[in-house]
C-alpha cells in the first residue's frame, strides 16, 4: 500500500514527541557560540600577504570618506576616525571572542555584552579591558591598505 500523506497529517502523525524534537532541534540551530571565534582576520578582498587593499572611490568602501562611518571586510572593522586618520581592529571582541564589534560614536564597540574601546583598541570599561587587536592603516591616495 502505497498512500502519500500531506504535511499537516504527517506533523500530527508525530505527535508530541515529534514536536519536542523539532522544537528543540530549531532552538539548538538558532544558537551561537560565545567563545573562540577565530582571532585572526582571514584577507579575502585585495592585498597580499600581510595587506587589505581598500579603494576609497569604489562603492563598497566609499563610507569610509566620511567620518564617524566604517566598514567591515574579512573580519576586520576599518572606521574613519577623523578628516586624516583611520582606525583598524578585529571584528572578534576580546571578552567572549563574539564577532559583533563595531564602530559607533567615535569608539569600538561590541554589540553582544557592551564591552567599548578606544580607537587604539584600548577597553574602556571592565568588559573591554582585554583591548582589541589592531592593525595598521595607511593611506595612498583612494587606496586604504590595512596592514594585518
Amino acid at each position: 500500500m502505497n498512500e502519500k500523506m500531506n504535511r499537516m497529517e504527517f506533523l500530527k502523525s508525530l505527535g508530541l514527541k515529534g514536536a519536542s524534537l523539532f522544537a528543540v532541534y530549531c532552538a539548538a540551530s538558532s544558537l551561537t557560540s560565545c567563545v573562540n571565534e577565530s582571532m585572526d582576520p582571514s584577507l579575502t578582498s585585495g592585498g597580499t600577504g600581510n595587506e587589505l587593499l581598500l579603494d576609497l572611490s569604489s562603492s563598497a568602501y566609499s563610507k569610509l570618506n566620511t567620518v564617524g562611518n566604517y566598514v567591515i571586510v574579512s573580519g576586520i572593522v576599518i572606521a574613519k576616525v577623523s578628516a586624516t586618520a583611520f582606525a583598524a581592529v578585529t571584528q572578534v571582541c576580546s571578552h567572549e571572542g563574539k564577532r559583533q564589534v563595531v564602530f559607533n560614536a567615535g569608539e569600538f564597540y561590541c554589540s553582544a555584552h557592551g564591552a567599548r574601546f578606544d580607537t587604539a583598541g584600548k577597553g574602556l570599561n571592565s568588559t573591554g579591558s582585554r583591548g582589541l587587536k589592531t592593525y595598521v592603516t595607511t593611506l595612498e591616495g583612494t587606496i586604504l591598505k590595512v596592514t594585518v
